[in-house]
């Protein structure tokens, strides 16, 4: 969060809501008052400013202007550290660069030069002072659902267990991730990350979302500002170390929730699928989805106009985005379909839900949420020294297994986030037992993986190390670490790269189907016949063809289909794609079966679908293909008598599994297959410009 246009989004919408802000009555609304009730000072961090703030004390719209608006003290106004930098704005950058033109130009030459400036400046993104971190927690659906229609008394409850979870995660990110650096960089310099004395952050609890639906989740803000142990001095959060937790706090803070509600209710949870590429999320027992679906319009809502940005760019560039973009356009939806906040009381809400929730459930809803309540099994409530120790051991390796499908290395709050996911079944009586059996597991864990960090050949004097012995020069949680696994699939996939025994195709017959116009009337560019007669030829099981986007990758790959199954017969050539939508886009572009590679790894696994001698799997979009799902498809295809042909861009971003296979074997190779003409632009500059975004050549 920004100190400029994000603190102005503070204060508009998180504080007060998106109403005109009122000085006197702004932070003051309660139950039956529109709006949000006020929010509240939370962090240890506080003990360090003056006027003796507590934890739960209610922040003033001057307190947090002084905190988030200019980094200073929230009671008497002093500076906390250095201030905020202030960046040159488009109008000062644009003065400076046509203060520094030449006197000899024309005025047609300068004016030109200034409107090329102007240009190139408002093209550039403002820089701007980070005030703080919005962290949100945000209940699980079906306890939002539940804490909605229940009785008041109930209704209190759940809260209590939410603000109690939202703590034991502040006192996790205090204890394992707050910390500011101190030092220089540079040849003779060295930055050292060091401890702080706690946060300090100001909470606002919000009950729905835009679409009036019930969304019980609180804005924890936490501060840019942190008091260093060492020398007491105000310097910023070490925003790298919270950025790298935040999943691990996000797990740690639905685990927490989940005993706490048990403990309070003494609900059940079970686990649900929310479909291909999304996590298992665990809900409350006995409340249906039929009843969740009816409070989540905006979701509805969002996937509509993400999945109308995702055909539209499938469209545009014969490809599925990549999880990065997936996430942009799923935050495009969530802005393009924002209605303006409404404000409304709780118990305006509550009454308006509890109708909704009538109508769907062909009863009272109250009566309903106190029966669930009354009639639900808990889970028994352990304590950390109930479970043995070999069983740890045997999650850890489960652990290590799951972070490794996905990663190709990781770090400690990789694995705590999946330690968490993998003891979320069970519910612990306290929020110390849940922590010191995530922390046994993932030490555990961290002893199982593959270090790739080097130990520390050297001991720092006692005034260079952190509390646990480790040189405050290099920083909490950042060992990293890979398994033998792993490296040996990448072995295994660098040899079959090299295996000249596969299938090939006559290079006449390449070369004829090469040259044969498509219906579209056109032949393959040289780069195109190049490509595809090296890899006809090649021999090698596993092989590669790399193409930015635009370059023809489709009109390519049918054109070796033609010529592959001309000389290995009818349905020689299958697909294969990390995501179902890529298989279906490949299924059709090329005419082949085709499948999403987790289904088709599932089947084989099972004996059902197997590989024939002559075949060429293609697999596209290879640079989003996991490390462990190539070494099994190609390792099966070598003892088939088959080839793989992994097709895709090495510059995009890396695997959701364990990735960057297809980069490392492009980057083995001195003659990789590769289409370097972009077609799909018309003017010359723009194909310069999308090769240079494609290498960040910016």
């Amino acid at each position: 969060m920004t100190a400029g246009e994000g603190y102005r989004y503070l204060l508009n919408s998180v504080v007060i809501g998106d109403g005109d802000r009122d000085a006197v009555s702004a932070l003051n609304r309660y139950y039956l008052q529109v709006g949000t009730p006020p929010g509240v000072w939370a962090g240890s961090g506080l003990s360090a400013l003056s006027g003796a703030l507590v934890t739960g004390e209610a922040v003033t719209e001057e307190q947090l202007r002084r905190l988030m608006g200019y980094g200073q003290d929230p009671n008497s106004g002093e500076q906390l550290g250095r201030p905020y930098r202030k960046f040159a704005t488009t109008s000062e950058r644009v003065r400076r660069r046509i203060d520094k033109l030449s006197e000899g130009l024309t005025d047609d030459e300068r004016a030109e030069q200034v409107g090329l400036i102007e240009a190139e400046e408002a093209a550039k993104p403002t820089g701007a002072p980070v005030a703080g971190f919005d962290l949100t927690f945000s209940v699980p659906k079906s306890v939002s659902t539940l804490w909605a229609v229940a009785d008041g008394g109930n209704q209190a409850l759940i809260a209590q267990a939410h603000y109690v979870a939202i703590q034991d995660v502040i006192e996790l990110l205090e204890r394992d991730v707050a910390a500011t650096r101190v030092g220089a960089k540079g040849p003779r310099g060295a930055v050292a990350q060091v401890p702080v004395r706690g946060v300090i952050a100001a909470a606002y609890d919000h009950y729905d979302s835009r679409a009036s639906d019930p969304q019980l989740h609180t804005h924890v803000v936490v501060a840019n500002r942190v008091q260093a142990v060492r020398d007491g001095k105000w310097r910023t959060l070490d925003s790298r170390a919270l950025h790298a937790a935040v999943m691990g706090l996000s797990e740690h803070y639905n685990a927490v929730l989940a005993d706490r509600i048990t403990t309070l209710l003494g609900v059940g949870w079970e686990a649900r699928e929310r479909g291909a590429g999304r996590s298992t999320a665990w809900e409350i027992a006995g409340v249906s989805q039929e009843l969740m679906d009816e409070f989540s319009s905006r979701t509805r809502d969002i996937e509509q106009v993400k999945d109308r940005l995702v055909a539209d760019y499938v469209e545009k560039h014969g490809r599925q985005p990549s999880p990065k973009l997936l996430w942009q356009f799923r935050q495009q939806a969530t802005l393009e379909t924002r209605p303006p906040k409404q404000q409304h009381s709780l118990s305006e809400l509550t009454a308006q839900w509890r109708d909704r929730a009538t109508q769907v459930l062909g009863e009272d809803a109250p009566t309903w949420a106190a029966a669930l309540l009354a009639g639900s099994t808990a889970d028994p409530l352990l304590r950390a020294d109930d479970i043995p120790l070999d069983d740890l051991n045997a999650v850890a390796a489960v652990v290590v297994e799951r972070v490794a499908d996905r990663r190709a290395s990781w770090k400690r709050w990789n694995l705590h986030a999946e330690a968490v996911r993998q003891t979320m079944g069970l519910r612990f009586a306290t929020a110390q037992d849940r922590d010191a059996i995530t922390r046994q597991i993932v030490d555990a864990a961290e002893q199982a993986s593959l270090r790739l960090t080097p130990p520390e050949l050297a001991s720092s004097p006692p005034v260079f190390q952190q509390p646990d012995g480790v040189s405050v020069f290099r920083p909490k949680a950042s060992t990293v670490y890979s398994s033998e696994r792993v490296l040996e699939a990448e072995d295994r996939l660098l040899a079959a790269a090299e295996n000249r025994m596969a299938p090939t195709v006559p290079l006449a017959w390449i070369e004829q189907a090469a040259r044969t116009k498509n219906k579209d009337g056109y032949s393959l560019s040289s780069d195109q016949e190049q490509a595809i007669s090296k890899i006809g030829i090649s021999g090698r099981a596993l092989d590669v063809l790399v193409g930015p986007a635009g370059t023809g990758k489709t009109t390519t790959m049918r054109a070796l289909h033609q010529a592959w199954e001309r000389h290995h017969g009818q349905g020689s050539v299958i697909g294969l794609a990390p995501s179902a939508a890529a298989a279906e886009v490949l299924a059709e572009d090329l005419g082949v079966s085709t499948e999403n590679t987790a289904k088709w790894l599932h089947e084989h696994r099972h004996g059902n679908w197997n590989l024939t001698a002559g075949q060429l799997v293609i697999i596209d979009e290879a640079s989003l293909a996991g490390t462990l799902a190539l070494d099994t498809i190609t390792a099966h295809a070598q003892e088939a008598g088959a080839k793989v042909l992994l097709v895709g861009d090495w510059a995009q971003l890396a695997a959701v599994d364990a990735g960057g296979a297809f980069g490392m074997l492009v980057r083995e190779r001195d003659d990789t297959p590769e289409l370097t003409d972009v077609r799909r632009f018309r003017n010359e500059w723009e194909k310069h410009a999308s090769l240079g975004l494609r290498i960040t050549a910016t």
